[in-house]
């Protein structure tokens, strides 16, 4: 049966017909094409579904073996089964190019860092009633000879980001309906401005906390006829050809007293070992959990001091010396999602080659660099930097695994309403409406160190437990912005005015990244201060008499300046 929309993609429901899943993606298809999710088909039920052959099956018959088996019931996928060398050899063929091999960032959480930090811009922040915590950046451009708005919008699920020409408007819009711009969704009456200095360094730090420069792998040492976790996890002698593996792969160094990133390894009293393997790869440090230098357990089947890292890892090597098939259920984990499966041809000569497969679960989506066909490599700088790429891209793409991305809309959810919380206590402060010492109980006095404080609290939660960050129900959010706290927001109750359109007929800014805008814009009050005091009252501040409006002379002076433009 072929798999509709995929090139080259051929795989059997009969043991009688088996193919072991024969992915030949190349490079162009890859740029065409997503990678499937093999799962077996919705009409076949699960008495009619045979399973694929057991490892042990695969053996018994005449070699050579795959490098991977799918489990029997399934549950991944496999790219690069292809490992016959083209015969003849190509000998006029250039050598393999790696301007297609790019690591996969998020491109999204450098943009503030790019365009705003440092520049002109503004900052708002607002509670949706459906949304949640919304945080919104803003900045004037001009491109080429086009003035352009540049948009920010963060909520709890994604960060929104568009360019928009200004020309495409029929008049300057307010910020909700920027806001609107690059989020239809958004369905609240104003922002508030963020009035605090150090704003700057909270947002990038929130946008930021998907990057990661420190990265841990697995490295499974796996001898002829190995088949199970126990064989894998109980080897103590390294081969010369695995020791040169490990070699290409990074320096050996000593533990104790190391200075550089440890991935989880005792750095101290050695209780995972004397000695690891440690590189840095485009100004990202990796330290790897070699299988045969974790500490070997007499008497313990299970090794779990070794499984203990190992098992706790996203991504993992597999390094096989013999033609031996890894089948990736062989490793009971909730945290392995992807392998990397190297099988070494010419060990310890001059012409040491490495065949490569790479398997990881149906939620994983397809990560590049896309294998060759066939997917045998020459071990070279080339083949270190292909292998080290798709590590790394391997790691981000399981992120977008269901347990990992609910575990992330946590950790992300929490974040911004630490973020939320900080604007908007300092913002109170610099306005002078806020306590001291709900700004100080709030973390706000130390220049933004309580977010730092949540922001570290947050992230080693998610680093102990996946279920460690299971967030409660929020009440109804409360913004208190007078001494009395008593002004709060909902946008669901609000009166909406008649809406007008922000769109020049004929024009489109679908070239900057969206299909053609036609949306019908509410006219909204401008961005003012919230201050909404029903009652005269004397200030604390030393009997200032303050109007119905809620402003005492300090504070009209501040927001005049504010509505002016004037107040930086």
């Amino acid at each position: 049966k072929k798999v509709p929309n995929v090139p080259s993609v051929m795989f059997a429901t009969t043991i009688e017909n088996y193919i072991i899943l024969q992915l030949k993606v190349s490079v162009s298809d890859y740029a065409h094409c997503c990678f499937p999710h093999l799962t077996k088909s919705e009409s076949t039920t699960e008495e009619d579904y045979i399973p694929y052959p057991s490892v042990h099956e695969v053996l018994g018959r005449s070699s050579p073996f795959p490098l991977i088996l799918l489990p029997q019931f399934g549950g991944y996928w496999i790219e690069g089964t292809n490992h016959e060398p083209k015969d003849p050899p190509e000998a006029d063929q250039p050598p393999s190019s790696t301007s297609h091999i790019k690591l996969e960032t998020n491109s999204t959480a450098k943009i503030y860092r790019k365009h705003f930090m440092g520049k002109e811009h503004f900052n708002y922040y607002t509670m949706d009633a459906a949304l949640g915590h919304l945080v919104f950046s803003m900045k004037y451009d001009v491109i080429g000879d086009q003035e352009h708005l540049r948009l920010m919008l963060r909520s709890k699920l994604k960060t929104h980001h568009d360019v928009i020409p200004i020309s495409c408007l029929t008049e300057f819009p307010n910020v909700v309906q920027m806001a609107k711009l690059v989020c239809e969704e958004v369905n609240v009456d104003r922002f508030y401005p963020v009035l605090y200095p150090k704003a700057s360094r909270l947002i990038v730090t929130f946008d930021e906390h998907v990057i990661s420069n420190n990265f841990k792998f697995g490295v499974i040492y796996q001898k002829f006829g190995q088949t199970s976790e126990e064989e894998l996890f109980g080897n103590m002698k390294e081969s010369p050809a695995f020791v040169e593996f490990l070699e290409f792969l990074g320096q050996k160094i000593e533990l104790h007293d190391f200075k550089g990133f440890r991935g989880g390894l005792d750095v101290t009293h050695g209780q995972t070992g004397t000695e690891s393997v440690y590189t840095s790869f485009h100004n990202k440090e990796i330290m790897f959990h070699v299988s045969t230098k974790l500490p070997y357990t007499e008497g313990d089947s299970q090794q779990l001091q070794r499984k203990r890292h190992i098992g706790n890892d996203i991504v993992a090597i597999v390094f096989q010396e013999e033609n031996t098939p890894f089948v990736p259920d062989m490793i009971q984990s909730n945290f392995l999602h992807a392998y990397v499966v190297v099988q070494v041809e010419n060990g310890c000569t001059d012409n040491v080659t490495y065949k490569v497969s790479v398997t990881a679960r149906d939620d994983v989506p397809f990560f590049g660099p896309a294998l060759p066909d066939p997917a045998i490599f020459k071990k070279g700088p080339e083949f270190r930097e292909f292998l080290f790429t798709k590590l790394i891209n391997a790691e981000y793409a399981c992120y977008k695994a269901e347990k990992f991305a609910k575990l992330e809309e946590r950790t992300r959810s929490a974040l911004l309403e630490t973020l939320y919380e900080e604007l908007h206590i300092n913002s109170q402060s610099m306005m002078g409406l806020g306590g001291d010492e709900d700004k100080l109980e709030n973390g706000g006095g130390g220049g933004g160190g309580g977010f730092f404080e949540s922001f570290k609290r947050v992230i080693r939660s998610r680093s102990q437990s996946m279920d460690a960050m299971g967030l409660s129900n929020k009440k109804s959010h409360t913004v208190s912005t007078s001494h009395s706290g008593s002004f709060t927001h909902n946008p669901a109750e609000s009166p909406k005015t008649p809406g007008i359109s922000l769109l020049v007929p004929g024009k489109s800014p679908s070239k900057y990244g969206r299909r053609g805008i036609c949306l019908t814009f509410l006219s909204l009050p401008t961005v003012t201060a919230p201050l909404a005091l029903r009652t005269s009252r004397r200030s604390k501040r030393g009997g200032e008499r303050i109007d119905q409006q809620g402003v005492g002379s300090e504070e009209r002076i501040v927001l005049q300046q504010m509505e002016a433009g004037t107040l930086k």
